[in-house]
């Protein structure tokens, strides 16, 4: 057996309201809606976000969504009045870190080094 795929999950506490975010965040609405309690978004290169009501856990995730237009997407934080301030570039990836509306980090990042973009 090996392992095909990866699901990044995060848990929120009221789930209409952070679903409605994270379509603003992610520009489009969710793919699958499975259970009362989940949304989910995929990506086009495989991978899923799944934003689950679980309020006892909001707020404790950390997790990394790919971006190709790094600037574009800090443009769209920034409308969306998300804080932006932690910014860092490095040979190899652009990222940004922030946090959702129950305190979930998210690292926005795009990658520079070809070989990371696979």
């Amino acid at each position: 057996m090996s392992f095909e795929n990866a699901i990044a999950s995060v848990a929120v506490r009221d789930l209409k309201a952070s679903a409605k975010w994270y379509e603003r965040l992610l520009g489009r609405p969710a793919d699958s809606h499975p259970m009362a309690e989940v949304f989910e978004w995929k990506f086009p290169r495989g991978g899923w976000l799944q934003v689950y009501e679980l309020p006892e856990r909001a707020g404790a995730t950390s997790c990394t969504l790919a971006v190709t237009d790094f600037e574009e997407q800090l443009r769209k934080l920034k409308e969306m009045e998300v804080n932006t301030d932690l910014e860092s570039s490095g040979e190899k990836a652009r990222v940004v870190m922030v946090t959702d509306p129950d305190g979930n980090h998210l690292a926005i990042a795009q990658a520079l080094d070809p070989t990371m973009a696979r």
